[in-house]
């Protein structure tokens, strides 16, 4: 069974978007996507200081089955990235909401936030796929 907390907001991509107390959004694939993936063992995170535009790929997980792209759920400014990432991938899959966190932005447009999923639709789409 997947989590599906209602403490952060998602994108149809399956990435999900986290408004924390200090203005920034951090970022992290959704535990429906972690467990489609299988084990992690690589992750490329954006660099510090990129601006990204909601939609765009900007960060690459691969598995043992297969890369794939991770598209930003908001527009805004790389601020943080989760450099533990480098040495234990693993992290995505065993804390995805948590420990295995991708990356931190600052938003240009914190109401792109409103323009994402709750969890219970996010829920509903995983089941149609």
């Amino acid at each position: 069974m997947h989590q599906f907390p209602d403490s952060v907001k998602y994108a149809a991509t399956h990435e999900w978007a986290k408004s924390e107390d200090d203005g920034t959004i951090t970022v992290g694939i959704s535990d429906f996507a972690q467990s489609e993936l299988g084990d992690l063992v690589f992750v490329e995170l954006p660099e510090v200081g990129r601006a990204v535009i909601a939609g765009e790929e900007c960060c690459v997980v691969e598995s043992v089955k297969a890369a794939s792209d991770v598209y930003s759920p908001v527009s805004g400014e790389v601020c943080a990235v989760n450099e533990s990432l480098a040495d234990a991938p693993e992290r995505v899959n065993e804390s995805p909401f948590d420990e295995g966190w991708l990356f931190k932005l600052q938003p240009s447009d914190p109401g792109e936030m409103e323009d994402l999923l709750d969890a219970e639709t996010y829920q509903e789409q995983t089941e149609s796929e």
